[in-house]
């Protein structure tokens, strides 16, 4: 609404056409819908695994969304956060997958990945994917690899990671179950027994069973992408629904 003064000059009140002004200026080009993804490898296996819920907020978008995709042959990306973030970002991922396909006559490997994708998100560090991202796959000799990433591109690569809702639930159980012992209490014996695949897949299935009693967020199924030199299949367990 526009009033005039005693000299007739205009008087503008932004509040009489956007309502309160404090209200608006909280509003975010970001959502966090929810959801966990992790990663375990061994000698010769990886799985990468991640609930099926997709939330804003205490909604429920949708039960049946699946987080990790398979970017080449030997590499697997799951991404917790924003959905819309890391639905754009995978898809300029497998865009570039492809340029180096065609220019290389081979398929990216999961380190070149590992590395592609953290230029990919420190490019973007100004206004950044909101997306928590998780590389997983087998090196050039065969070994479980796992790349962990923050959200502008900076990454180490580990036995086992967790991103997501779930992560401050699930990390604990993941340190210690598989964290080598620290040197300083035994220098001798400091590594972790590894362990199988099936181990790995009946500990990965407890992990998100206990996360989603505990997380709304996480829930409905939990899909788990198993890749070893036989190529990767899929296993689907069904979690919480409420």
């Amino acid at each position: 609404m526009e009033t005039y003064d005693a000299v007739g000059e205009t008087n503008f009140n932004p509040e009489s056409y956007h309502g309160n002004t404090r209200q608006n200026a909280t509003w975010s080009p970001y959502d966090n819908n929810g959801g966990t993804v992790m990663a375990v490898a061994g000698e010769d296996y990886v799985i990468c695994a991640a609930d099926t819920r997709m939330s804003t907020g205490y909604s429920i978008m949708t039960r049946h969304y699946t987080k990790v995709d398979e970017m080449s042959p030997k590499t697997l990306m799951a991404s917790a956060g924003f959905m819309a973030d890391a639905a754009t970002l995978k898809k300029l991922l497998k865009g570039r997958c492809d340029q180096y396909q065609f220019a290389n006559n081979k398929p990216i490997g999961c380190v070149a990945f590992a590395q592609m994708l953290s230029n990919t998100l420190y490019m973007r560090r100004f206004f950044p994917y909101y997306a928590f991202n998780i590389v997983a796959g087998l090196d050039a000799e065969g070994k479980g690899a796992v790349f962990t990433y923050d959200a502008v591109g900076s990454y180490e690569r580990t036995n086992y990671s967790c991103q997501g809702s779930g992560q401050q639930l699930i990390m604990p159980v993941l340190d210690n179950q598989l964290k080598a012992v620290s040197p300083l209490v035994l220098p001798a014996v400091s590594s972790a027994t590894p362990l199988s695949e099936e181990e790995a897949i009946d500990l990965i299935k407890d992990c998100f069973a206990t996360a989603g009693e505990r997380d709304i967020y996480t829930g409905d199924a939990v899909e788990l992408f198993v890749m070893n030199k036989d190529g990767i299949r899929k296993e689907t367990m069904p979690l919480k629904t409420d």
